[in-house]
């Protein structure tokens, strides 16, 4: 019998290493989301999607072969990251879960991203098609809007929002520890980015959930290392809320001035708050007569012509002006502005965030617009921008990622041609915008 012996040798194949893309900024002014002071004549090395270098370009060693981007003349500063939006829902000016598609939500993300809105947190509207879209892109460099979630959010059986048109069904509807601890558990498994509650009664004319549920709620929630945000708009419940564990404030106390206790307690538990929304609440009156921003091509841009008619009718002006508490609505506008400035000159940690999404909240646009109101009520722009980058990047636990143009971190970033410390409305000299190292179209 003839045997045959195969002897295999190990063969070692020398490949280059795989080519980095690298890319130089310079010549521009850098607000690198810190708080720290501009930096002129400066310069961003970006490996692959990622920051090398930021700082000034006098200290820059340049790679070899690196790919210039000249911005002379501009100012970069990193992309804004809103903590409060709703992802998926609507189209047009219909909210419906049937909209939940693909393409709506990547329609959204790309609207947001041309805004220079880097990052949203879909805060408790999701279906699981959310958690698909966050994996694609966490697997690699997106080049649409970040994607974070709440997933389902909780509400009381039969509570606020579930009333709202294209709402029921959406969050769950609890009223037992056991349901509670079943549907946190199943967020857990999701590896959720936050936890939502919807604490509220709509100015007494819907349900509220009790304080007992919330906190087991809470509790659940922390049991698997997920942080908590509440919709409010009562002083009381934000302080009980807080009290219970509370990491993060959803909305501004709209209906009485902040408290001393409920700003101590905030900063002992180092709670947030998280989103201020005062776009939010320019929403519930500004349509119930002509206003100029319809007109504003940074606006209509991003929108269809049916929604700006519809918008401008006498219909629509109508059906606004005739809400029974049309003339409250200004006053908590008011009321959340001097909340804000109140909890940041105290100390309290502010982030940035907007509830755009659902229909006649625009997202992008209101972006910019609510960076505005938050100067109107006393913020520098620099308290602002730090807001809306930094702070927000560190209540999402993500900061040594995102949230500010320093080595190692992604370079989400927005290229403006004029100066926002100067004045806050020159985020709309929006020039471009790049997602970890990826150019928005």
């Amino acid at each position: 019998m003839l045997r045959i012996r195969w002897s295999f040798c190990a063969v070692w194949l020398i490949l280059p290493a795989a080519i980095a893309e690298v890319r130089v900024f310079e010549n521009f002014t850098l607000i690198d989301g810190t708080g720290r002071p501009a930096v002129a004549a400066a310069a961003l090395v970006v490996e692959d999607g990622r920051i090398r270098y930021a700082g000034p370009k006098a200290r820059l060693k340049a790679p070899a072969g690196a790919a210039r981007v000249d911005l002379s003349g501009r100012f970069v500063m990193p992309g804004i990251i809103n903590l409060h939006g709703h992802l998926g829902n609507v189209v047009g000016l219909t909210q419906d879960p049937k909209n939940y598609t693909r393409e709506n939500v990547e329609k959204q993300l790309r609207t947001y991203a041309s805004y220079g809105v880097t990052s949203v947190v879909s805060m408790g509207s999701d279906q699981d098609l959310i958690f698909q879209i966050r994996a694609e892109q966490r697997a690699g460099r997106p080049s649409l809007t970040r994607v974070f979630t709440g997933g389902r959010g909780f509400t009381g059986k039969a509570g606020y929002p579930t009333s709202a048109p294209g709402m029921k069904g959406v969050p769950f509807e609890v009223d037992t520890p056991a349901e509670i601890e079943k549907n946190v558990s199943q967020l857990a498994d999701r590896k959720v980015d936050v936890v939502k509650i919807w604490v509220d009664d709509h100015l007494g004319k819907e349900k509220k959930i009790s304080i007992e549920l919330c906190r087991a709620i809470i509790d659940n929630a922390h049991k698997h290392g997920i942080k908590v945000a509440a919709h409010i708009f009562y002083l009381e419940d934000a302080r009980k809320l807080v009290e219970a564990g509370l990491d993060g404030l959803a909305h501004s106390v709209r209906d009485k001035p902040i408290d001393e206790g409920l700003i101590a307690t905030l900063n002992k538990r180092g709670a947030w708050q998280a989103a201020v929304t005062l776009t939010r609440e320019i929403s519930t009156f500004v349509y119930a007569k002509p206003h100029p921003f319809l007109e504003d091509a940074f606006f209509t841009r991003s929108t269809t012509p049916q929604v700006v008619s519809t918008l401008k009718s006498a219909a629509y002006q109508k059906r606004a002006s005739s809400d029974p508490d049309l003339a409250l609505y200004p006053g908590f506008l008011e009321m959340a502005k001097k909340n804000l400035k109140k909890l940041v000159d105290a100390g309290v940690r502010v982030g940035f965030g907007t509830d755009t999404g659902p229909p006649a909240r625009f997202s992008g646009y209101f972006e910019h617009w609510e960076m505005e109101l938050m100067v109107e009520a006393g913020l520098t722009p620099m308290q602002v921008i730090t807001a809306a980058t930094r702070n927000s990047a560190q209540f999402l636990g993500v900061g040594k990622d995102l949230g500010t143009l320093e080595a190692g971190k992604w370079a989400d970033l927005v290229v403006l041609t004029t100066n926002p410390l100067e004045n806050i409305r020159n985020t709309r000299s929006l020039e471009a915008v790049w997602i970890a190292g990826n150019r928005v179209n």
